[in-house]
């Protein structure tokens, strides 16, 4: 069976015992869980010491949780996975002191069953993108006592469809926030200059996620009521069909969007929204982070479905 191996860290400022003491007792997972916050409902039974818990859910699945040791600097646990496949892991949380507090690193030693070995890195990627959002969540909540990040379900509706100015790009994931900033300020800068007015909300439009080389290709659009001649070389101009959309709305700091993204997804792959592939998935901006605390962003991700 093909061996899968994750790892991810971050640096939390606060003493290493109050880290311990929060992922060793799995009465405090909940808040954090990168697969949990994707389903509110999902059923979770933990064991009065905090040692032990079981799962179950229609997008999340169903396993077990357990710790199996503990010492100064390490934390061992044993996870079951029981649906949608049947598999097991070696999970540990290590704590070093670095400079700015203590690095806190999670790992995972697995496997996947035999007839997916061609997804072995996809799998890695995608592990590790829930490890990132958990560690991100985790240090807030340890730092701050809450995590300003939080789904609504919107579900099923119409949208009108737009044509719009924008701007594509490749990058990777690291950089998107930066390129995205730059993209918009070109665009404000643009459509200010030509006395245009937006029609609706910013978008971005991802057309290719490579999670393994972690680059992205995506348009950062506004909607626009007529398009412009004087385009020059840095735009480009498109059209938003009218479709219908299934959406999540993410209200917090753009760094939780991911909380968003992967529920859309596990909706998708649970069969609770038939996605049209031809139609790239979208983000929308309520609101101007220049002009919004981080924990009052809106953001959309809406997926164009059946």
């Amino acid at each position: 069976m093909p061996k899968t191996f994750v790892s991810r860290s971050i640096v939390i400022n606060t003493p290493k015992e109050k880290i311990k003491d929060l992922v060793s007792d799995l009465h405090n997972w909940r808040p954090w869980s990168p697969w949990l916050v994707c389903e509110p409902e999902a059923v979770v039974n933990v064991q009065e010491d905090g040692k032990f818990y079981t799962w179950e859910g229609k997008r999340v699945g169903s396993g077990e949780l357990k710790v199996v040791s503990e010492s100064e600097n390490l934390i061992n646990y044993d996870l079951t996975f029981l649906k949608p496949w049947k598999s097991h892991a070696k999970v540990e949380f290590k704590f070093s002191e670095v400079d700015g507090g203590i690095k806190t690193e999670w790992t995972m030693h697995s496997s996947l069953p035999f007839f997916m070995f061609w997804m072995k890195k996809q799998m890695e990627a995608w592990i590790g993108m829930d490890y990132e959002r958990g560690l991100k969540m985790l240090k807030e909540y340890v730092e701050t006592g809450k995590i300003n990040s939080k789904l609504e379900f919107v579900g099923q509706h119409d949208f009108e469809g737009c044509d719009f100015i924008g701007i594509k790009r490749t990058t990777l994931f690291k950089d998107i926030g930066e390129a995205m900033e730059s993209d918009f300020t070109a665009l404000g800068e643009f459509i200010a200059t030509n006395n245009i007015e937006p029609s609706g909300l910013l978008f971005s439009q991802y057309h290719k996620f490579d999670l393994v080389s972690g680059k992205v290709i995506y348009t950062a659009g506004i909607p626009v009521s007529s398009i412009p001649a004087n385009l020059g070389a840095k735009f480009i101009s498109g059209n938003l069909p009218k479709t219908k959309l299934n959406t999540v709305r993410h209200h917090g700091p753009y760094d939780h969007l991911g909380n968003a993204w992967s529920t859309a997804q596990m909706m998708m792959r649970n069969k609770e929204f038939k996605p049209v592939k031809k139609y790239h998935p979208l983000e929308f901006y309520h609101n101007d982070p220049a002009e919004t605390s981080p924990e009052d962003l809106i953001t959309d991700v809406s997926f164009a479905c059946k």
